[in-house]
C-alpha cells in the first residue's frame, strides 16, 4: 500500500507589535527614534515637503535632548520597559500557544523592527500570519501605521502567505478583565473619590478624517459604540471606559474619560478633549482629593504611563490641592493578560 503522505500544514505565525523605543536613553538614539516616529505620514499628516524639514530640522533637534533626560528616568537595568515587557509577553504567549505557532515581536519604530520579526516568520515558512498590534483602540497613527508597514514589507515577497489583523480589542473581555483585576488590587489598598481613564490623545482632525459618512461630531455620538463608529478612536476610548467602569462597579459619575500627551497647543491644533492635565487640576476644588488613574490605551508601561501619568500628573494633582494620585500599572506580562492575548489569537 502507498505510504500516507506527510501533512503540508505549517505553523501559524503570530506577530506582536508595539510602537517603539530608542535603543538607549542617549540623545543620539532618542533623536534617531523621534526622526522615524515623527516623520511617519500617519502620525504627522503633513505633506512630506513640510514634514521632513520641519521635524528633522527643527522639532526633533530641540526635543531629543529633553526627551533623552526623561528616558533616562524611565530606563531600568533591563533597558526600556516597553521593550522588555514586549519580549516577556512574546515568550509567555509562545509557551501557551505551543509548537503549532511561532510568535515574533517587533516595533513599529526602531528595534526589533517589524521587518526582522516578519523575516523570522518567513524563514520558518509559516502557513499564515496573524498580526496583533498591541494598541487596544484603533487609530490610524498607531494600528493603521503598523498595518501599512506590514503590507508594505510583505508586498515585496514573492510568495505572500495569508495575513490577518486583529485591528482592535477595545471591548475584549480578557483585556477588560485584566485591567479590572489590576484596578481592584489598587482599590483594595486605598479609598478613592474618583477614577480617571486617561488615553493618549490624537488631533481631532484624525478622528474626523476617518469618520464614517460624517457620523462623528466629537460629542454625544460616542455615547454608544456601534457599526458607524467602531473604528473611531474617540468612541473606542469611551467604550473601554464604560466597560472598565462596569467591571469595577462604578457609576458614570465616578469616573472621567480624558486625553493626554498632546503635541501642540489647543489653539493651533485641537486634540481630543477633555485634556487630562486640565481635568485633574480642577478636581481638588470639587472635593476630589483621592484619584485612581488608568492608562487603558497602553498594554505595557512606558514613558506615557510611568512618567507622564504616574509622576507628572501626580505632581500636578498634589500642587492643585489633591491628596493621593495612584497609577494602576499596565498589563505588561500579567498572567491574565497573557491568557487574553492567547485567546484573541486562537479565536482569530
Amino acid at each position: 500500500m502507498p505510504s500516507t503522505p506527510t501533512s503540508s500544514k505549517g505553523r501559524t505565525g503570530v506577530l506582536l507589535v508595539n510602537l517603539g523605543t530608542p535603543d538607549s536613553p542617549q540623545t543620539s538614539d532618542v533623536r534617531r527614534y523621534l526622526n522615524e516616529f515623527l516623520t511617519d505620514a500617519r502620525v504627522i499628516d503633513m505633506p512630506a515637503a513640510v514634514r521632513y524639514p520641519l521635524f528633522r530640522g527643527l522639532v526633533v533637534p530641540l526635543r531629543a535632548p529633553k526627551s533623552a533626560k526623561i528616558y533616562q528616568q524611565l530606563w531600568t537595568e533591563r533597558g526600556s520597559p516597553l521593550l522588555y515587557h514586549g519580549l516577556d509577553l512574546q515568550k509567555l504567549v509562545q509557551e501557551q500557544l505551543g509548537k503549532d505557532y511561532l510568535v515574533a515581536f517587533g516595533m513599529r519604530y526602531q528595534n526589533p523592527s517589524i521587518e526582522s520579526a516578519l523575516q523570522e516568520l518567513r524563514d520558518a515558512a509559516v502557513e499564515r500570519i496573524i498580526v496583533l498590534p498591541l494598541f487596544p483602540q484603533y487609530a490610524a497613527a498607531s494600528t493603521g501605521s503598523v498595518q501599512e508597514k506590514v503590507m508594505e514589507l510583505v508586498s515585496k515577497w514573492w510568495i505572500v502567505p495569508s495575513i490577518s489583523f486583529i485591528s482592535t480589542f477595545v471591548d475584549d473581555p480578557g483585556f477588560i478583565n485584566s485591567f479590572a483585576t489590576l484596578g481592584r488590587e489598587e482599590m483594595a489598598k486605598h479609598d478613592y473619590d474618583h477614577v480617571v481613564f486617561s488615553y493618549h490623545g490624537i488631533p481631532e482632525r484624525h478622528v474626523l478624517k476617518g469618520s464614517h459618512k460624517g457620523y462623528c461630531k466629537l460629542g454625544n455620538c460616542c455615547n454608544s459604540y456601534n457599526k458607524n463608529n467602531r473604528y473611531c478612536y474617540r468612541a473606542q476610548c469611551f467604550e473601554t471606559s464604560r466597560q472598565l467602569g462596569k467591571a469595577l462597579g462604578l457609576s458614570p459619575e465616578q469616573y472621567t474619560t480624558c486625553f493626554q500627551s498632546r503635541l501642540q497647543s489647543r489653539l493651533r491644533d485641537p486634540w481630543l478633549q477633555p485634556y487630562t492635565d486640565e481635568v485633574l487640576k480642577e478636581m481638588p476644588a470639587k472635593g476630589i482629593k483621592n484619584v485612581l488613574a488608568f492608562s487603558p490605551a497602553f498594554v505595557a508601561d512606558c514613558l506615557e504611563t510611568t512618567i507622564e501619568v504616574g509622576e507628572e500628573f501626580k505632581e500636578m494633582f498634589e500642587e492643585a490641592g489633591g491628596s493621593h494620585w495612584q497609577l494602576v500599572p499596565s498589563l505588561n506580562s500579567h498572567p491574565q493578560w497573557v491568557e487574553a492575548v492567547v485567546d484573541m489569537i486562537r479565536r482569530n
